[in-house]
């Protein structure tokens, strides 16, 4: 159900100028690999990160994933796990400071790359792999987002993730 863009619903949405860090920044070569902690890495338009085995998928909906670090405390404290390592739960990107879920539907700036918000990024039966029994379910509302990738550039660790202006946005 789309609002209208005068809903008071839809203004509440509309309304996130929390801005967030990227605090960690991993890819996976091949399917399966171990993770590669990285500093830095480039976003490539419509392509994925350089380095990452989905980068080159040109249209694809998982272009990037991100978590939120306060959502790797919630599953370290349902597992029992302190420190649980952003490797285990093999997404690229993990920010502090900004609810990813509220940007659903939004575009987003990454530095200077923009991202689209494309979905919601499940867990896998790896969760019970790397966090042992019931890592699946732990993960369950916490598994961060997926994205694409509208404008390549530079990230970072220190990276600030802001919503774009919706002159930026979908065109």
């Amino acid at each position: 159900m789309k609002l209208s863009q005068s809903s008071p619903l839809q203004k509440l949405l509309d309304t996130l100028p929390q801005q967030g860090t990227v605090c960690w920044i991993g890819v996976r070569p091949k399917r399966k690999a171990a993770i590669q902690t990285l500093t830095q890495t480039e976003a490539i338009t419509q392509q994925g990160i350089t380095g990452d085995h989905y980068a080159g998928t040109l249209g694809s909906k998982r272009q990037v994933t991100l978590i939120q670090q306060e959502h790797l405390d919630a599953i370290a404290s349902v597992m029992r796990i302190q420190p649980l390592s952003p490797e285990l739960l093999r997404r690229n990107i993990v920010t502090k400071g900004i609810n990813l879920l509220a940007l659903k539907d939004k575009t987003f700036w990454v530095e200077d790359a923009l991202l689209e918000y494309t979905g919601e990024c499940h867990p896998c039966s790896r969760m019970e792999e790397n966090l042992g029994p019931g890592g699946y379910n732990a993960v369950r509302g916490h598994g961060g987002i997926t994205a694409r990738i509208l404008q390549g550039g530079p990230i970072k660790i220190g990276s600030t993730i802001r919503v774009a202006d919706k002159l930026a946005g979908k065109q």
